[in-house]
């Protein structure tokens, strides 16, 4: 295979960098020749891994995790997004909520059922876990495609939804749903995303490098320049308008490929979680889940997470 040829993996989600690269020549003028899957989700993700159908992947932590303890040799090499998942319902459980307390906020829903992702993905873990440790008779019902959940809400087969911030807003449009709980109520500094890689990648290291050089690049693009970033996406997919677009990415504007302490602490806490679910058997240590070596030449200075979203 050619050196330069790269297999990745991605998801629909809208503020990943994924839409960036592949909306613009950035990565064909850098003589890299990328060939993009679109995945339903992380567990997805996983499976082509080990099935040695992609190189690099756009994931988040917890499924790579679960595919570490499953014996599939990942590292996650970079940063990308931190708190990207959000709670939303229609307005007539929105004005019961107010407090953004996320236990008291799922106490609401006691005996109703929450749509979300498939298990195993990281909105999956995160509300689950807040369900179990408050002790909540709420089920959570799994989608194989965030729009199916939007449907669910919208059909009132589900009283409350968890996923992307595309998702919110996209039930916003279809159902006036409304976020009633905010990224950062729900798991601080939650790694929503980062970019994964399978053992043979770990070789391929100026292939590597020279593709995060501009995931950084369309990552402070996106952060920097939203409307243009947003029209970028929006002509790509053909299936949003550019203010969908923006509205997705001013839900959590926090775009940066580092690895950052926070970053990485907050991945290592899904570790227990992980456990107690039932998704993970193992301990696993900082350096099972990352590999820092390669985005610290690349992104040497502070990461740029919680630099202010322009106006």
């Amino acid at each position: 295979m050619d050196d330069n040829h790269l297999r990745i993996g991605h998801l629909s989600t809208f503020y990943h960098t994924s839409f960036i690269l592949e909306g613009t020549n950035w990565l064909d003028d850098s003589g890299l020749d990328v060939k993009w899957k679109l995945f339903a989700s992380g567990p997805d993700i996983i499976r082509a891994f080990s099935n040695h159908e992609i190189d690099i992947g756009y994931i988040g932590l917890p499924p790579v995790m679960i595919g570490i303890g499953n014996g599939i040799p990942l590292k996650c090499i970079a940063g990308g997004h931190v708190e990207g998942t959000v709670m939303i319902a229609k307005p007539s459980h929105s004005a019961l909520v107010r407090s953004g307390i996320a236990e008291e906020v799922l106490r609401e829903f006691e005996g109703e059922i929450i749509g979300g992702p498939p298990k195993g993905s990281i909105h999956d873990v995160i509300v689950r876990d807040i369900i179990t440790r408050a002790e909540l008779n709420v089920e959570v019902r799994n989608y194989p495609w965030a729009d199916f959940v939007v449907e669910a809400l919208a059909d009132s087969e589900i009283q409350a939804g968890v996923g992307t911030p595309a998702m919110a807003v996209s039930a916003g449009r279809q159902c006036g749903a409304r976020i009633i709980l905010p990224p950062s109520s729900l798991w601080p500094n939650n790694p929503s995303y980062g970019i994964a890689i399978g053992e043979e990648m770990s070789l391929r290291s100026k292939q590597l490098e020279m593709f995060l050089t501009y995931h950084e690049q369309a990552s402070n693009f996106i952060r920097d320049h939203p409307s243009d970033a947003a029209k970028i996406v929006a002509e790509l997919t053909g299936t949003v308008d550019q203010q969908f677009v923006e509205d997705t990415y001013a839900i959590s504007p926090k775009y940066c490929s580092a690895l950052s302490i926070e970053f990485i602490e907050a991945t290592m806490r899904f570790g227990d979680v992980l456990r107690k679910l039932g998704y993970l058997k193992c301990s696993l240590s900082i350096d099972d889940v990352f590999d820092q070596s390669y985005i610290r030449k690349v992104h040497p200075e502070r990461p740029h997470y919680e630099r202010a979203y322009p106006n």
